[in-house]
């Protein structure tokens, strides 16, 4: 695993060690067999324990690390219930956000909203991490134009947990362009003004993307 030494304090260090092991994740670079030591990542990563066990402590939080029998942390799997129950917490999140954005309505967010989606899914080649950052992208754009702070850390929480790459990437096994392509309509859907009508367009968006994610899963070798 090759990280990189770490001397800017412009951010806290416990941030820039927890994008460094998600970076790490999602590029394979750390998988379901290594085991995490915060004494050696913060030898590794030239800088004092604190601020790796508060990384390696936050991903255990989101579910991205469980702890090892062996000591240290290693990455977790997750059930197709639990990833069933994300995407309902999802499905709630999201869909709340697109009932405050069609009551709004507003041409100037709904415009923007439009911009954002055809500009992130225009990819060349694209990985399964760009489809993952194209993704969240997209979805946080619509939780962000939506205004509410609290909804937006929910948001968060479960993208977080969902950083786990390795359960993003099953996708890998389906069509991943599946993924992608039909997120013009959820703001067609916004722009009728009718909550009800955004707030069903979300929730079949988010449950094809359930069902894209198990199909992943159980391709799975």
């Amino acid at each position: 695993m090759a990280l990189q030494s770490i001397t800017t304090q412009r951010r806290r260090l416990a941030d820039e060690v927890y994008d460094q092991l998600v970076s790490a994740i999602m590029s394979r670079e750390i998988g379901p067999d290594d085991r995490l030591v915060q004494e050696k990542l913060a030898a590794e990563l030239d800088i004092s324990r604190t601020p790796v066990r508060e990384a390696l402590l936050r991903l255990e939080k989101e579910g991205v690390l469980h702890l090892a029998n062996s000591g240290g942390f290693r990455l977790s799997k997750i059930s197709e219930e639990e990833t069933r129950e994300l995407y309902q917490a999802r499905a709630a999140i999201e869909g709340q956000a697109a009932r405050i954005l069609a009551v709004r309505n507003d041409p100037d967010e709904i415009a923007k909203l439009r911009v954002l989606i055809n500009e992130t899914e225009q990819m060349t080649n694209p990985s399964t991490k760009d489809y993952f950052i194209a993704n969240r992208t997209i979805h946080r754009a619509f939780m962000e134009t939506a205004g509410n702070k609290f909804l937006l850390e929910m948001f968060d929480m479960i993208w977080g947990r969902a950083m786990a790459f390795h359960l993003f990437a099953a996708i890998e096994n389906a069509d991943l362009a599946k993924s992608l392509g039909n997120h013009l309509e959820l703001v067609d859907a916004i722009a009728t003004g009718d909550k009800t009508k955004a707030l069903e367009q979300f929730t079949f968006h988010i449950q094809d993307g359930f069902e894209l994610h198990i199909d992943g899963i159980r391709a799975t070798p």
